[in-house]
This record gives structure tokens, sequence and C-alpha cells, in this order.
């Protein structure tokens, strides 16, 4: 009796468990679709995976390892980003960006749709897969997830990156910590986090696959140094006007 009622606590565990849920299809030419869904546990958006088998030997932590990665081969076999990644990249071994796809994303609220190069949807599938997986220096953008936005901008990309890490200071002051409100550190932020992708950058070419997933690294890592060089040159003053009944009032006497 008390063993089902362990059991019975847990498939209620198992059920009770809420996740937020995004699904890309990708359409190609050749009316192939490939089709992924990414589950991020709430309320922390851990990436969650299924059980499977055997990992490619691609994703041992130790192959190519990121030269700022914090983890060790002895408390961890693979690269965390590797893991969450594995199937989309051997999925996509064979493609070229520029490969012509229809692109469909739907999330629990709303539905992006776009016939474009394959790359597109394959960068923004690579980042939301990315700063979920576990990996220490991408989970700081992890709360990006949340407002997960297919297809963005540099802009929309920069404008979300300095929300989220303001939000974060506010959570590190009520904590104690020292709050960073002048962005000081977020610069730092964005270039650990493009060391991490040209570390992976060069685990993908080590399989040497089409240029999909490459290219779609690349547009991420293009997206992450364009908000660095933007706050690092205090670009951001541009936005000012659109926080101008703030900033004005605060100048009030």
């Amino acid at each position: 009796m008390e063993r089902e009622g362990l059991w019975c606590r847990a498939l209620f565990a198992m059920s009770a468990e809420h996740f937020l849920t995004w699904d890309y299809q990708f359409k190609l030419a050749d009316g192939t679709v490939k089709r992924f869904r990414i589950r991020l546990r709430e309320p922390d958006l851990q990436l969650y995976l299924e059980p499977h088998g055997p990992l490619p030997d691609w994703t041992r932590l130790e192959h190519h390892q990121c030269a700022n990665c914090p983890l060790s081969a002895d408390q961890h076999t693979h690269c965390p980003v590797a893991v969450g990644l594995a199937e989309a990249i051997e999925s996509f071994r064979d493609c070229l960006s520029t490969e012509r796809a229809e692109i469909v994303i739907r999330g629990e609220n709303r539905e992006y749709r776009r016939e474009a190069p394959l790359q597109y949807g394959v960068s923004s599938l690579m980042g939301l897969y990315m700063v979920t997986s576990g990996c220490p220096i991408m989970d700081k953008l992890r709360p990006m997830a949340r407002t997960h936005l297919p297809f963005a901008r540099i802009e929309e990309t920069t404008y979300r990156l300095v929300s989220m890490y303001l939000m974060a200071q506010y959570f590190v002051q009520l904590h104690g910590g020292e709050p960073d409100w002048e962005l000081r550190q977020l610069v730092g932020l964005c270039e650990a986090v493009g060391q991490v992708n040209q570390g992976f950058s060069r685990r993908l070419l080590s399989i040497n696959p089409q240029d999909a997933s490459l290219n779609g690294l690349a547009s991420l890592d293009c997206f992450t140094m364009s908000a660095a060089f933007a706050i690092d040159r205090e670009q951001l003053s541009e936005l000012a006007v659109m926080f101008r009944p703030y900033w004005e009032e605060a100048e009030d006497p």
C-alpha cells in the first residue's frame, strides 16, 4: 500500500507540472517537414528533454569545449547546450542556410509565420535552446525565454536584453546584492555569451555540417555583439525619446 501511495503521488506531481511550450515547424521546398517541440519547465524555464538514446560524440563536454566554460568533465560528461541542440543540429545537418522554407512558430498565446531562408528560423530555434539548456553562462539570458520573440530585429533584441538585465538588477538588490544600474557588467555578459557562440561554432565545424546551423549561430552572435556595441558606445540614448514622460517628470523642480 505504501509503495502504491508513493507511485500515485509521483504521478500526481508529474501531471501537476506545467510547461511553457513552443512548436517550430519548417516546411522545405522539397516538401520535407521538420518539427521541434521545446518544453520549458515552469517557473524557472529550464529546458525539459525526453529520455533519448546515446548522444553523438560531438556533444561531449571536452569536445571543443568553450574557452570560458566553468564546467568540469568530472561532473559533466556532456555540454548542456550541445545536448539541448543535438536533435536540431542532426536534423539540419544537410541543409543550406539559403534554402527557403515555410516557417511556423507557435507559442501558447500567439503564432508566427514567415517564408524565409532557413537560417532565420534555425537561429531563433537555436537561441531558445541555448539559453534554457542549463549552460551556466547562457543561463543569465534565460529570462528572455519568457518573452521569446522569433524573427526579432537587432533593436528589438537590444531592448529586451537591457530590460531583462535591469529587472535582474532589481532582484539582485532585493536579495541584498549590489545592483548594476549603469549596465557596466552587461557588456561583459555579452562578451562571455559571444565566447560561447564561438566555441560552439568550433564544435559544429568538427562535424562538417552544411551551413544552416552555422549561419543560424552566426546570426545569434551578431545580435549579441551588436547589443554589446550599442551599450558600450552609449547608443541607447536613441531610445530616450520613448521614455520622455519619465525623465521630464524627473527633471521638473
